[in-house]
Formats: structure tokens, sequence, C-alpha cells
């Protein structure tokens, strides 16, 4: 028997969440189909405070706020003995201030269960096995978690399945990454020797001449999760023997001030590699690709979420529009406006590891307005063109870091 629906999301992540909460609380009928049963371990557990919005208006984030989530106000950057601070209340764009730092597999069990109250039909353990789509209908079979195989169809298909990928697998979608090859190693420590300094933010820093950096995400309950990220080859290494090297360097690093040791590991050390991937294109004949099954940039300015929640969000606009009898330029409307944001960060992450965005935040008196115009990015706010630094991101960052470096050389000569 074929069940039928109006929308199929396929993963409950932030990403089908959003869509998927937001369609239903329009009447929709709506299906979540998620491979694995939550609570389920994820990576990317710094939000930005542009994903608020989304899950504002998908009705989730009251649900989220009960939690008690880690307030994040901000974000710090170090590199060597230099540090620059952005709060998200000094800010060009106008928008949200505060956002959360969240373990991953309570934050998203809360959006997918939340969807389900505000109407979806949530399904754990529903691996899908095949798609085919058309004009009139989209057709998707699925094997249930006792093994039995189900068939439902719908008006129209949201591929949410972050890195799962099942509609870039299925229909030869996926490409290959611009960014070299890069990992990460991570564990989640009790820091019950956190300092008042370090009680909140997520803290980033640049090491091996700007190819690795580290990270500290301070969670509300005294844990926190600290990794590295580098080079593919430098993270295979240090994730080896046990990551006994991985492990001593977070306990000897300087900036960590000894709050990390043996006994504070609430888990082994993780690694994923090559995390980066592209698409050739986010939709087609009856789908869309949303949250991590469209692109994964890096990690290093938590964009993440936030591209999860704003392509879930909009896609399911544009899905009931087009439901509800409008024409949607799906290549204009979502791939492009998408993609734009996406450039954005692109850029940024180009400038982290290759020293301009580090020259500009890391300079002596960094100019007020311009590390507000930034600090909007660092917020997600990357859709904002009558901000300088998403307008003309494609040039800013390489220009004002080469003034910064000709000015510099001027003071030493």
């Amino acid at each position: 028997m074929t069940e039928s629906f109006d929308i199929i999301v396929m993963g409950a992540g932030p990403s089908g969440a959003v869509a998927a909460s937001y369609l239903a609380r329009l009447n929709y009928k709506v299906l979540i189909l998620e491979k694995e049963t939550f609570p389920r371990f994820v990576i990317g557990e710094s939000l930005l405070p542009c994903c608020m919005e989304y899950l504002d208006e998908a009705g989730l984030i009251d649900a989220v706020k009960e939690r008690g989530f880690q307030v994040k106000s901000g974000a710090g950057f170090y590199r060597e003995d230099k540090r620059c601070e952005f709060f998200f209340d000094d800010q060009y764009t106008k928008g949200w201030t505060w956002t959360w730092q969240v373990k991953r597999a309570e934050f998203d069990q809360i959006l997918a269960e939340q969807a389900a109250k505000n109407g979806a039909d949530l399904r754990y353990g529903c691996e899908v096995t095949a798609v085919q789509c058309s004009k009139e209908k989209q057709t998707v079979q699925y094997k249930t978690k006792d093994g039995g195989l189900k068939t439902a169809e719908a008006l129209f298909i949201i591929d949410a399945s972050g890195y799962g990928r099942v509609l870039p697998r299925l229909f030869d979608l996926g490409k290959p990454s611009s960014f070299k090859a890069r990992g990460a190693l991570f564990s989640h420590f009790i820091d019950v020797k956190r300092t008042p300094e370090a009680s909140s933010n997520i803290f980033v820093h640049s090491f091996n001449n700007n190819s690795s950096w580290i990270w500290a995400i301070p969670f509300s309950d005294g844990t926190t999760s600290v990794g590295i990220v580098g080079d593919q080859e430098y993270i295979q290494d240090m994730a080896s023997d046990g990551a006994v090297q991985f492990k001593e360097f977070i306990r000897t690093f300087e900036d960590l001030n000894g709050r990390f040791d043996e006994s504070s590991y609430l888990f082994e050390p993780r690694t994923i590699l090559g995390y980066s991937v592209g698409v050739k294109s986010t939709f087609g004949e009856g789908y869309v690709l949303a949250g991590n099954s469209t692109e994964f940039l890096d990690p290093i300015f938590s964009s993440g979420v936030t591209f999860a929640t704003a392509s879930g969000m909009f896609s399911a606009k544009l899905i009931d529009r087009q439901l509800r009898g409008e024409q949607v330029d799906w290549q204009t409307e979502y791939e492009d406006k998408l993609r734009k944001g996406i450039d954005v960060f692109r850029t940024y992450v180009a400038g982290w590891y290759n020293g301009d965005f580090q020259t500009i935040i890391f300079t002596e008196n960094i100019n007020p307005e311009i590390k507000k115009q930034i600090c909007s990015v660092l917020a997600g706010y990357v859709w904002d063109e009558t901000n300088p630094f998403v307008k003309k991101h494609d040039s800013i960052l390489a220009t004002l870091a080469q003034v910064i470096r000709i000015k510099e050389r001027e003071k030493t000569a």
C-alpha cells in the first residue's frame, strides 16, 4: 500500500525540521523519514544569530528556549598573543544579537519532535532506498527499522539528509569541493576548571601558520567541546595511536590553561575527514536539496546550522507558493539566492586560511565600523547587501588586508 502526502522530507536534522514544521503549520500533510534514531551525536555545536529567525518562523524556538542551552553572545579569535572578540550586539545588521551553543544530539531531537508536535509525521529508522521524480508525483521507497519495505508518494520532496546526501547519491548530483581536504578531531570534556573568561562564547585559536585551529565551545551543563581542524594528513597523524598526540596537545595548549586532562574526556576523540562537499544543482523536477545535502564549506565560522535552517525555510516557502499555484523560479529564487550566501562565507573561509581575514581582525586598532560589518557576517547575515563586507565580499577582504600589510611594512621600515 502506498501512502500519500503533500511533502516528504528526508532527514530530521535542522533543515528538515525547519521545513517540515513550517509546512505542517500551514496544514500540509508532511512525512519526515529519518534514517537514524534520535538522539544521535553530530558535530556543529555553535550556532549563529541569523538562524534564530528561521527557528522562530518555523515555530521551533520556544521549545529550544525551554532546554536552557548555553547562550552565545559572540566569538573570540586568537593567534599567538593577539586576540579579537566580536559581540553580536555590536553589529551592522539589525537582527538577533545572541544565539546558543548546543549539544546537537539534544538540539536536533528537540527540533524534530517539535516539528512532529506541529503536525509532521516523524518516522525514525527509515532508510530511503529509491526515489522517482516526475511532474505529477514523487515516489519514495524506504526500509523501516524492522526491515520492511514501504512506499510513499508526495507532490514534492525535500532532501535534508545531511551527510547522507540521499539525492546527490541517487541522482549523481555530487561534485568535489574547491577547498583543500581537511579534517577535524574532537571530544567533549568535563570542564571543572573553566575560568569566568571562558564561560560562555566559542574560542577559536589559529596555529600552524594559519593552516590549523583549535576550538573550545562551552556548554551549559559544565562540559565543553574541544577539537582541532587542519590538513587531513595532520589530523590523521594527531588521531593515530589512540589520539595520544591530540590528548597531549589539548592538555598543554597554552590558552586552554590546563583545563583538560585524561580524566576529563567524556568519550574517546572522534575524527571527521574530507567534510567539504558540493553539488551540481540544488533542485530538480519535484525535489529540492536543503542543509548539508547542498554544500558544506568548513566549520571555522560555524555556518552549518545557519545554512541548514535558512535553506529549510527558503525551500519550504517556495514549495508553499508552488503548491498554491504560483510560478516559482527555483534557479533565481532558491539556488542563486542560497549560493550568494554560501559564496560570502566561502570568501571568509578562504580568507581565514590564506591569512587575509586574520590580517584584518588582528591588526592594531581595527576600524570600529569595519568590525561591526564583519561581525554581521559572523552572525550569519550574509544576504544583507547593504553591508559592504557582504556586497563586495569577493574583493574587499583581499584589498583591505593588502592595505594593512603595506602600512605595517611602512611602520617597520
